[in-house]
């Protein structure tokens, strides 16, 4: 009888510590699991700061090595090839990005480029910058792409020059000194206003939905994007009138775009790309105009002068996009 009750208690310590075994065996695996993912995070983290933490000079910081480009590999991610007979239905629509809204904030902070790192620039820096160093060639006027647009043709948008009353008066008052050259207008009597990042108000951008039948799936091709602000000579002024400054065509400047960051405040180690940013819609838009029969009109159009039935209106319009992709399925 002892013995027996011994055997039955050996068995159970027996089972005991093997239970206790696979509970340990299942910890390590689990630790060793998130030690595994803990290191990818920081090799990803390190490699991302490697510049920063491994610059010997401020110049240093920013740039790679020729061995870490090749590793890198970092090109954009290409566009696969659609055929049009694979689109079951596509919409063109155009949207407007209000700067003033915080999710939209990555596109136009930061506006001091002084006091700050040469690898942080707003998306009308990157843009600006892209066109006079001839990196970004495809600029129109039009959202249709029809007119090219240069440089020189948007310099009276982005500068004003002109001179004040004083300097008018000082030229009245000595109008023969100045005519013969005896004379030069002191640059305190001339006004100057220039265009920057901080005067940009939002951006209209020109996308494409459609329904790929081979995947099943409901995509958006960015098509453009256009910089909206005041006239440099409106800079200033109480409730001036917005412009179009120029539209440019989106895939021709995704390179320019990857190469350029915006900022990640969740985290400042892994900066995403404005070509990402875009693609990808992390942003917030509202929709102020879809191809139609009526020649394209805009909803303020025949929703005149009520905001709220506007928003309304391009919520329609986003839902019904949405729907064409929910009413292919039957549940």
């Amino acid at each position: 009888m002892c013995s027996s009750y011994l055997r039955n208690t050996i068995i159970d310590l027996r089972l005991s510590f093997t239970y206790l075994d696979n509970i340990e065996i299942k910890k390590m695996n689990v630790r060793n699991f998130l030690l595994v993912i803990l290191f990818a995070a920081g090799t990803i983290s390190a490699s991302a700061q490697s510049n920063l933490l491994n610059a010997k000079t401020p110049d240093e910081i920013g740039k790679k090595t020729p061995a870490q480009l090749i590793s890198d590999n970092d090109k954009p991610l290409v566009y696969g090839y659609v055929h049009d007979r694979d689109v079951l239905m596509g919409k063109t629509i155009w949207e407007l990005i209000d700067l003033d809204e915080r999710i939209n904030f990555p596109l136009y902070y930061p506006i001091d480029t002084a006091n700050i790192g040469k690898d942080r620039r707003s998306l009308f820096t990157v843009l600006l910058n892209g066109i006079k160093s001839g990196k970004i060639t495809e600029v129109y006027a039009d959202d249709y792409f029809n007119t090219k647009k240069t440089l020189k043709d948007m310099q009276s948008s982005f500068k004003y020059i002109d001179t004040t009353q004083a300097g008018i008066d000082e030229i009245n008052n000595y109008y023969d000194d100045y005519k013969s050259g005896k004379r030069v207008l002191d640059p305190q009597f001339i006004n100057t206003k220039d265009l920057t990042a901080q005067d940009i108000s939002g951006y209209k951008i020109k996308g494409y939905w459609y329904f790929d039948k081979r995947q099943s799936e409901l995509k958006y091709r960015l098509l453009g994007i256009c910089p909206v602000s005041p006239e440099a000579r409106d800079i200033g002024a109480e409730n001036p009138d917005v412009i179009e400054l120029f539209w440019v065509y989106f895939p021709a400047i995704r390179d320019v775009l990857h190469d350029a960051k915006a900022f990640n405040d969740r985290n400042s180690a892994m900066p995403i790309t404005f070509d990402h940013l875009l693609n990808s819609r992390r942003f917030n838009a509202v929709v102020y105009k879809e191809e139609n029969v009526y020649g394209d009109r805009q909803i303020a159009d025949y929703m005149k002068e009520n905001s709220q039935m506007q928003l309304l209106e391009s919520e329609r319009v986003k839902d019904k996009i949405r729907d064409f992709e929910q009413d292919m399925w039957n549940y």
